[in-house]
């Protein structure tokens, strides 16, 4: 595996410690080696997982590359997925109204009330946003309602070259982050008012750093051949809800910020620069992940590996199998369990002769 070292700068910092400036970080990369249990299997792509406290696994499925797919959201076991809320909502096509239909689903994230959120990009194949498709969700999963929404229907906010990414919402302050990939930024959403805010849309730690991802000997590259420049993208919120930590997908910087300046409305864009806080060095994640206990946990992309950052500032290969082809989202369930999608992202679409997996990690805390 190359550049397990990379994670050592910067470490102490996600630790919330400080380097003894004559101290000497000497990096020990263990292996936990952890086990994989398959949960569910589908030929078609999945990108983003969510569990239930009473175990339901939802997972969702984008149009990345292709208009034609047969749900947006499902919940899945095994080799089956059933619509979720129902197939009217899954159902959509250019010719339909967005308002109630999934377009482009790229992420699913259960809240610590148990709330299932839906955040729909609204942007097959990421050519554009189609007009008042951008939406955030927040379903009940017993009765199955939409209970809020949020619609990203201001242009400055969510540009029509936008794709949202990722989502985590702070219950406790009411509040939700979203990473635009397409357009570097982070989209904040006071949910108490709904006011939407798009923040350090012009600063480097949102930005691309242009890195070519090679995953089993395969340079990455989308459809038409092109190497895939890819702005923020993975995003983790902190246990106690004070920092949230994002990355690009085409980077090898971890970075992170106090979660009380992303909510304060009066502070300006500059000053909100001046907090943001370099983490580490890593190898390209697509997705990440806290667990209750402070343990941060990246995919590695790279390297079909799943890794973690203790809550210590240690790092660790949690899990390294062919199994996890472009290992790409999380998340974690309430016995501390890790749930983890594989989306095969860079294998071209016809050369995958595998399924797509939903692989279950019970890690020691």
């Amino acid at each position: 595996m190359k550049n397990l070292f990379a994670m050592a700068l910067g470490l102490l910092l996600l630790a919330g410690c400080s380097k003894d400036s004559e101290g000497d970080i000497t990096p020990q990369v263990p292996s936990l080696n952890v086990a994989l249990t398959p949960v569910a299997t589908s030929t078609v792509q999945w990108t983003g997982v969510a569990v239930t406290r009473e175990g339901r696994v939802f997972a969702n499925f984008p149009r990345m590359e292709t208009d034609t797919i047969p749900y947006s959201v499902a919940e899945v076991s095994g080799a089956q997925a059933t619509p979720f809320p129902d197939a009217a909502w899954n159902t959509w096509d250019r010719m339909m109204s967005p308002t109630n239909k999934f377009v482009c689903v790229q992420s699913v994230y259960t809240d610590a009330n148990n709330f299932l959120w839906v955040l729909d990009a609204a942007s097959p194949q990421m050519r554009g946003v189609v007009p008042g498709g951008a939406k955030l969700l927040k379903f009940d999963v017993a009765t199955r309602q939409v209970v809020q929404r949020i619609d990203f229907n201001d242009e400055t906010v969510v540009y029509p070259t936008s794709y949202l990414n990722d989502v985590r919402i702070d219950t406790q302050n009411n509040f939700a982050y979203i990473t635009d990939s397409n357009a570097g930024a982070l989209i904040v959403v006071n949910l108490a008012t709904g006011r939407t805010r798009r923040l350090l849309g012009n600063h480097p730690s949102t930005k691309s750093e242009k890195l070519i991802i090679t995953a089993e000997g395969r340079v990455w590259r989308n459809q038409a051949g092109e190497l895939p420049d890819i702005d923020s993208d993975g995003l983790a919120l902190s246990p106690n809800r004070d920092y949230l930590y994002y990355h690009a997908l085409t980077g090898r910087t971890l970075y992170r910020i106090a979660t009380q300046y992303l909510r304060d409305e009066a502070l300006p864009q500059s000053q909100l620069a001046q907090r943001v806080e370099t983490v580490a060095t890593t190898n390209p994640p697509d997705g990440m992940a806290f667990d209750a206990t402070g343990n941060l946990y990246l995919t590695d992309v790279e390297n079909n590996a799943v890794t973690r950052i203790t809550s210590s500032g240690e790092f660790q290969v949690v899990a390294q199998n062919a199994q996890l082809k472009w290992p790409d989202s999380f998340s974690v369930a309430t016995d501390g369990s890790v749930y983890v999608t594989t989306s095969q992202l860079h294998i071209p679409r016809r050369e995958r002769t595998e399924p797509y997996r939903i692989l279950k990690l019970a890690v020691p805390r």
